[in-house]
Parts: C-alpha cells; structure tokens; sequence
C-alpha cells in the first residue's frame, strides 16, 4: 500500500463521522421545523375547536335561553295588550238596561286604589246619570301597544273609539281619545291599576 492509499483510507475513514455530524444537524434542523409546524398546527386546531366551541355554546344559549325567553316575553307582552284592550272595553261601555251587570263586568278587570275609585265613580255620578237620561255608552279599541312590561307591571298605549248616546242626542256623540292603561299583574292575571288620559 503506498502513502497516497494511506491517505485515501485516512480521508474514507474521517468522512462518515462529518457526514453523521451533517446528517444530524440536518435532522436536528428538520426536527426544529417539525416542531415549529407542529405547535403550529396544535395552535390552529386549538383555536378552530375554540371556535366550534363557542359557536355550539351560543347556538345552545340561542335555542335554550334566549329564544324561550323571547317567546315568554312576547306571550307575557300580548296577555297584557289583550287585558289592557278588554279592560278599556269593559270600563267606558255600558248601558242604563244592565248598568249593574256592565259595572260589574268592569270591576273585573280592575285592582286597587282604582277600583275603589271606580266603584264609587260609578255609584255616584255615572248611575244617576245613566237612569235619568238614558246615557249609552259603546267603546272600542282602534290600536294599542305595549310600552313598558315588567314581571308583575306593564303600561299600555289605548287609542279608543267612543259612541255615547242618551235622550237628548239620540243620535249619539263620537268621540276619540287615548289612554295609558297601568296594569298589575295578580294571581296571574293583568288587572287595570290606572287609567290616566293622555
């Protein structure tokens, strides 16, 4: 074997540990990046699932929550338009055959310091009246809404249509008015607390 032979096998026998070396910083680089790509990845899929999360969670509140509550509200909110339209019906019509029947019939619909306000309203100024000239009276309601609903209180805009005759004008007076109509609710039904024109 002669020197250069030497050398070559020198140079083959120090060549595979740089290459290795090579090799090793090159998979230690690719495994850098692998790394890198998948924290990555674990970051995207983490915020996609957030995501999905959080929409099934507003889709759940959506169905389970929010919309029954809308329901209940919009239900609670036509019980009230209803009892404040027949409670108006009810207070400003009656007639001098059935007076006691249509104030009874109106009493119904009314609670407290109203009613007591009623009651004698009616007792005092109305009957008399009624009996002596024939006073009829036929309301109804043209529009109403809801302004402000409350678990046990709501306050209702009436615009009112009103028919009133007696003997001296057979032929009748019209007259159009609004109210806003209190209402409370008791025992689970909306009662008429106030009856303020506006």
């Amino acid at each position: 074997m002669t020197t250069d032979d030497n050398n070559t096998d020198m140079v083959d026998a120090e060549a595979p540990p740089i290459e290795a070396e090579a090799q090793a910083e090159s998979r230690g680089s690719v495994l850098r990046r692998s790394l890198r790509a998948a924290r990555a990845n674990v970051g995207v899929i983490v915020v996609v699932l957030a995501l999905f999360a959080s929409a099934g969670v507003a889709a759940w509140l959506y169905t389970n929550q929010y919309r029954p509550d809308q329901q209940r509200n919009s239900d609670a909110r036509q019980v009230a338009l209803d009892a404040a339209k027949s409670g108006t019906i009810a207070l400003l019509s009656y007639s001098p055959e059935k007076l006691e029947q249509d104030f009874a019939a109106a009493k119904s619909h009314l609670t407290g310091d109203f009613l007591s306000y009623y009651t004698q309203f009616t007792e005092q100024i109305v009957t008399p009246a009624a009996k002596e000239k024939s006073v009829k009276t036929a309301a109804s309601v043209i529009r109403a809404a809801v302004i402000d609903l409350q678990p046990d209180s709501a306050d209702v805009l009436v615009f009112i249509n009103q028919t009133t005759t007696s003997k001296e004008n057979p032929d009748g007076a019209f007259a159009a008015s609004s109210v806003k109509v209190g209402l409370k609710k008791i025992d689970g039904s909306w009662l008429i607390s106030a009856f303020d024109p506006v």
